[in-house]
């Protein structure tokens, strides 16, 4: 299962990358047809957020922690420090672990919207960057 990461390297500056998160078949009844689960991952925090309808633009910033953002609706137009933007809709999250440096830019969509932040200490357990 692919995802959307935004990471900062020694030096400060933030980067998109692309992870695959890996996944195994399960069954979650009898005869039921397995998908596609990943690992379960730890987390310290979950917030429900919402982003009200004209909020345009929020200023360079960093997370506290790694967390996986989970947007419900609307859109929202990443920037990171090396001037590469990428866009994130409705249904898709993004692994944000860029907690030191400069960090990232968001533009959100004119229209309201409903985003799950999940704190993750512990990342994904991922190759570092």
């Amino acid at each position: 299962m692919k995802c959307l990461r935004i990471y900062a390297t020694s030096d400060g500056e933030s980067h998109f990358d692309e992870v695959e998160l890996p996944t195994t078949k399960r069954s979650v009844q009898p005869d039921a047809v397995p998908f596609d689960v990943t690992a379960g991952y730890p987390a310290s925090l979950v917030r429900i957020t919402h982003i009200p309808a004209g909020m345009r633009e929020v200023a360079w910033h960093t997370v506290p922690e790694p967390n996986l953002s989970v947007r419900l609706d609307g859109s929202v137009e990443y920037e990171t420090s090396d001037g590469e933007v990428r866009r994130s809709k409705a249904g898709s999250f993004v692994l944000v672990e860029d907690t030191h440096g400069k960090g990232h830019l968001s533009r959100h969509s004119p229209e309201a919207q409903t985003v799950i932040w999940v704190s993750l200490p512990n990342g994904l357990d991922l190759p570092p960057a």
